[in-house]
């Protein structure tokens, strides 16, 4: 089993200059986020309830709504699918409504990229507008998790917006169960 090293002291941490992604303004975002359910959100709303069992959570313990904030979020749309269903690895179209969205950045973002060596470095600490990392449900593809500070580069109107159940998303929902040997129902 591996083993983490003890993060560095705070003077060798601030000598470790972090490495960066900036997503420029229109960088087009994936996410699905559902309507309805135990928590029912819109297609831009960061959730404030946490932390919860996601990676990349930054709320403080004990669970509760927070001003710290999170959304989400994919390069590309079926890393979305791997990532949202992977604990029951079926895609079900209808329960809690889900929808597929994509979004354009409306302004830059730097995020920390945690896709190199750099987490390695700097004992895995973490802080920025976001994250740039590595899915481990879609073969190391890129995901997206924009913190609170990033609220105001999601736009006011979606790129593409649908609901799963939508007849026009069969075929890409299928190819994404096919790609992940998922169910859908």
């Amino acid at each position: 089993m591996s083993k983490f090293p003890e993060p560095p002291d705070p003077e060798s941490l601030a000598s470790i200059s972090p490495e960066k992604k900036v997503l420029g303004a229109g960088t087009i975002l994936w996410r699905i986020y559902f309507q309805s359910g135990k928590h029912p959100t819109s297609w831009n709303r960061f959730r404030d309830f946490g932390p919860t069992t996601a990676r990349f959570d930054h709320q403080l313990a004990p669970a509760r709504r927070q001003s710290r904030k999170i959304l989400y979020a994919a390069e590309n749309g079926p890393t979305c699918f791997a990532e949202v269903f992977q604990e029951t690895r079926v895609i079900d179209r209808a329960r809690s409504t889900p929808w597929l969205v994509a979004f354009a950045l409306g302004r830059a973002v730097t995020l920390l990229d945690l896709t190199g060596a750099w987490p390695t470095r700097a004992g895995a600490s973490t802080a920025i507008q976001g994250l740039w990392y590595c899915s481990s449900m879609d073969a190391n593809r890129v995901a997206v998790a924009l913190y609170e500070r990033a609220g105001s580069a999601v736009p006011a109107r979606p790129v593409f917006h649908r609901a799963l159940s939508d007849a026009a998303l069969a075929t890409p929902i299928a190819r994404a169960a096919v790609r992940f040997g998922y169910a859908v129902v």
